[in-house]
């Protein structure tokens, strides 16, 4: 299957070596600086390889290649407009979260994709964890009873270093704060996980050690979910001196389940009413990972492959890219106005909270 990634910047590793792993036809890379291209080729031994080529250009990548399927790994400001373009092509997709910075534009996409029959995916690849799997294989066979509340707890650091490496990141057009850019996968687990209907969120956030940011480097929120059931979000980039966790509790009348590690990769409690011999091997289960993305991009690149193939809707659609997003948009507008926010969401944008820390 022909293959193309658009945007070849810190995250674009990942997906190298998922399409690698899955032995996609990589035909063109595409940057607007041709030395982030080289780079990445180099770390896989692909800078001498013929058969890819580079763009500076998506539009012109498109035109000339015109693959099967494309993964967008740019600054996060520009994804929904390369994602239409793509659609427009006819080029399945792979979005790097947040899939966009509208709920405008996650409508479109999500619109525009049905209308022209284009497979489109939102990069949550820890929902193919396999700890995240086999609390999920639990929750839809009702081991969990009626669920009481869940929360998310994304504990981590980003410094000086990280921020400048890119003049993009935590600006509220093509980044937004940690709940955006860090939290965004822990809030896709946390509303699939508790029946994604939300009714009203409630969210503070604050700028409290990155003051040469736009955007929040914390923020906390109450979830009401339509089942009745409560969840907690915290978010932040301020945990000294490294990170720490990002963990996930689901909690219900006849099962507990704690998630753990740097990115849910470790299953740290497994209890259930009807416990059985074969929960012994999810007890202390731990996944190895060898950074805080985990190891689901492979696993992800797999299914929508096959959803190409079996002309089905990927298992990580791009109405979960719009759900993860409208629960942030949702945060920061609670956090702007003091208020709860109820969903669904219209109109709301990243950049509608610029200078929301000025002064």
């Amino acid at each position: 299957m022909k293959y193309a990634l658009i945007g070849c910047g810190r995250i674009a590793v990942n997906h190298i070596k998922a399409a690698l792993n899955n032995r996609l036809e990589i035909a063109a890379v595409c940057d607007v600086l041709p030395e982030a291209m080289e780079s990445l080729l180099a770390k896989y031994g692909l800078e001498n390889n013929p058969s890819i080529r580079r763009y500076t250009d998506y539009k012109e990548l498109l035109a000339a290649e015109k693959p099967v399927l494309a993964s967008i790994a740019t600054e996060s400001g520009i994804h929904a407009q390369i994602a239409l373009d793509c659609i427009d092509a006819g080029v399945n997709l792979i979005i790097e979260k947040p899939m966009a910075m509208c709920m405008a534009d996650a409508e479109e996409i999500i619109r525009r994709s049905a209308e022209k029959g284009v497979k489109v995916s939102a990069c949550h690849q820890n929902r193919f964890n396999v700890a995240v799997q086999e609390a999920r294989k639990a929750l839809e066979a009702g081991r969990f009873g009626k669920l009481s509340h869940g929360s998310i707890h994304v504990r981590w650091n980003r410094n000086r270093g990280y921020y400048d490496q890119a003049p993009w990141r935590g600006t509220w057009a093509q980044d937004g704060g940690c709940l955006m850019n860090q939290c965004i996968h822990g809030i896709d687990l946390l509303r699939w996980m508790m029946g994604d209907e939300v009714e009203e969120i409630y969210g503070v956030t604050c700028r409290q050690f990155h003051d040469y940011l736009q955007c929040e480097d914390i923020g906390m929120a109450v979830v009401k979910f339509r089942n009745g059931a409560v969840g907690t979000i915290e978010g932040t980039t301020n945990v000294y001196p490294k990170n720490l966790e990002e963990t996930l509790y689901l909690f219900g009348e006849t099962g507990t389940v704690k998630l753990g590690g740097t990115s849910t990769n470790n299953i740290d409690v497994w209890d259930f009413a009807d416990e059985g011999e074969s929960d012994g091997k999810n007890k202390g289960l731990q996944e190895a990972t060898s950074n805080v993305y985990g190891n689901g991009h492979t696993s992800l690149f797999a299914d929508v492959i096959e959803a190409i193939e079996q002309d089905r809707k990927p298992y990580v659609d791009a109405v979960a890219g719009r759900n993860a997003l409208e629960m942030i948009l949702a945060i920061y507008q609670s956090a702007s106005t003091g208020k709860p926010v109820k969903l669904p969401l219209k109109d709301v944008a990243s950049t509608d909270f610029t200078g929301r820390f000025d002064g």
